[in-house]
């Protein structure tokens, strides 16, 4: 019998809130989009308040994702095999909302087999979508020194990162691939020899290699250019991130599109228009931490899109 992995959506009840309470939520048929399903938390919570003739456009590139979208009998509902940067691919101004719920679902890091976990051992795997794309293994299985360092370093925040590329390579030439994630954790358990209470060694080195293999900051940022493409003037953005190298990204993504930009080289060119105006910043309350230890790590940021028809209300 298959192990019931669950999932505690997180922020759910002030996510939904946001999203539903931009200007053209009264508008006829409005489109909005989930654009991480996970395992629907969110996307059921938007059905239930939806009226009969709006929509919501789901995102995933897990296939067990897929798989629970199915049991959705909705004809509002639909869902994509994508990841959220293909959000520039629905029509200009057609979106009322785009909810990004970022990081990894609990499933996933429970499950493993998945090879996102370091206390369980599992194949060493870590994509998102195990039907395309290049494991942690394979990757791992060739990188050079300078490679996993940078890796480690820029994507983990790891103040030990050559040393545990060091490692990581010289067990590789040693003893053959690394192919689980018990291996993986134990070499950077053996050299790191410091770390915060309460903190495994192995946490920002595993952190750093499923952001590198799924390319999630790279991601993150095509779709937030994209929903400057695809909201409606009025349409929400609501992104919930869990680390600090995503909520930087969003964060300067909105102040930069929060302000009008005079461009110094140019002094009589018209400013660059703002185009969000930013709303809201949320943590979870005492009590979803204390009922959900995950969410302690999660912040909110809401925005809305600035357009010709908004711009007044904005003034």
């Amino acid at each position: 019998m298959e192990t019931p992995w669950t999932h505690t959506t997180v922020l759910l009840s002030e996510a939904v809130d946001a999203l539903l309470g931009g200007a053209d939520a009264a508008s006829a048929a409005p489109v909005y989009v989930d654009a991480t399903f996970g395992r629907g938390g969110h996307s059921r919570l938007i059905l239930s308040r939806l009226a009969v003739d709006a929509r919501l456009i789901a995102f995933d590139k897990d296939t067990d994702a897929l798989a629970e979208a199915a049991t959705i009998a909705d004809p509002r509902f639909s869902i994509r095999h994508q990841g959220f940067s293909h959000l520039g691919e629905l029509p200009g101004a057609s979106v009322a909302g785009v909810l990004l719920d970022l990081g990894i679902s609990s499933p996933q890091v429970d499950n493993p087999a998945r090879g996102f976990s370091f206390r369980a051992e599992g194949p060493l795997d870590m994509r998102m979508d195990t039907t395309r794309g290049q494991s942690v293994a394979e990757w791992l299985s060739d990188a050079e020194v300078d490679e996993i360092t940078e890796v480690i370093r820029d994507y983990g925040e790891e103040r030990f990162a050559g040393a545990i590329a060091k490692a990581i390579v010289a067990r590789r030439q040693a003893r053959g691939p690394i192919s689980t994630t018990t291996e993986l954790a134990r070499i950077v358990a053996d050299t790191v020899k410091t770390r915060e209470p309460g903190k495994d060694p192995a946490t920002r080195t595993f952190q750093a290699f499923r952001i590198f293999i799924n390319a999630e900051l790279e991601e993150l940022q095509q779709a937030l250019a994209a929903s400057l493409k695809v909201l409606q003037p009025g349409g929400r953005l609501v992104v919930i991130s869990f680390h600090s190298l995503e909520d930087r990204i969003v964060k300067q993504f909105l102040a930069k599109h929060s302000r009008e930009v005079f461009d110094r080289r140019a002094p009589f060119a018209a400013p660059q228009v703002m185009q969000f105006k930013v709303l809201a910043r949320v943590r979870p309350g005492a009590a979803e931490v204390a009922a959900n230890p995950r969410s302690r790590s999660a912040i909110m940021r809401v925005a809305e899109r600035i357009g010709a028809a908004t711009l007044e209300q904005h003034a």
